[in-house]
């Protein structure tokens, strides 16, 4: 499996439901129970999420420092690598969704597939971002 975008965000970013230039957005981890579905439309689709305490708190983190700039043809969405401390979990999966609509509550941008199980016992687990942001759309 490969990253990928749930189908949703296109419509919601098109017709404004998610706003990249001022909305709250979250990061949370899934296990291998989850099967990637692109048609998830919001957090509530989701299944496997990895279990509250032991560092990590249901519904993930939000995300700091997002930024969205364009460059000639091209938008790039970045922010800050999240990170989880005092912990111990495994997860598969790093879901980023829009915290800040009520209806629908909570959609889905895209999700990142470590390519296998990760795993941290007493430690700082961190999704690091590629250095180009965390999606470029041209």
């Amino acid at each position: 499996m490969s990253d990928m975008f749930f189908n949703s965000f296109k419509e919601y970013m098109a017709d404004g439901t998610i706003d990249l230039d001022s909305h709250t957005f979250k990061a949370l981890l899934l296990t291998d129970a989850y099967t990637p579905d692109a048609t998830d439309t919001v957090v509530a689709d989701l299944s496997g999420e990895v279990a509250n305490g032991n560092g990590y708190t249901t519904g993930g983190v939000v995300l700091a420092n997002v930024t969205w700039n364009r460059s000639g043809g091209t938008v790039t969405f970045d922010a800050d690598d999240p990170v989880w401390t005092s912990a111990t979990f495994t997860a598969r999966y790093l879901v980023i969704y829009d915290d800040t609509p009520t209806s629908p509550a909570d959609p889905l941008l895209l999700l990142k597939d470590f390519g296998a199980n990760k795993s941290v016992t007493g430690g700082t687990f961190t999704v690091e971002f590629d250095a180009s942001g965390i999606f470029t759309l041209s």
